[in-house]
């Protein structure tokens, strides 16, 4: 997973969570309420669906963001992080602990641990098809 996780908070401006995207070359920035708590992700998607597309740029996160956040502990192991991307049709996966932000897992991580080549294939499979679960 990456350490050190950048986030914006609801009531930033989408632009500072875009400055973050091209800063660290994401597309994907958690957001936090007030007390670091995540509360969701903001996605280059989520701008543009939500706020270009309708001529609305001015606006805060907490408008556009994805609510409803999938995460994992730092204690899951690759198979369960493989699994929830699966099910949540996602390609990055906050790792949470104690209700703070602890790292970003991205299915590219995946790819570089010890599991079983086909389960990793499996997980991008489900992810990229609408519809599927991974079995």
């Amino acid at each position: 997973m990456t350490k050190d996780v950048s986030y914006v908070t609801t009531g930033s401006n989408i632009a500072n969570a875009a400055d973050i995207m091209k800063s660290l070359d994401v597309g994907i920035v958690p957001v936090c309420d007030n007390n670091q708590t995540p509360v969701g992700v903001i996605t280059d998607r989520d701008i543009v669906l939500r706020s270009v597309a309708g001529n609305n740029t001015n606006q805060n996160v907490e408008n556009v963001m994805s609510g409803n956040m999938v995460s994992v502990s730092p204690d899951a192991d690759a198979h369960e992080a493989a699994s929830l991307m699966a099910q949540n049709q996602i390609r990055r996966l906050p790792v949470v602990e104690n209700n703070k932000i602890v790292g970003m897992l991205s299915l590219g991580d995946l790819a570089n641990v010890n599991i079983h080549v086909d389960e990793a294939g499996q997980a991008l499979s489900s992810i990229s098809k609408p519809g599927n679960e991974m079995k």
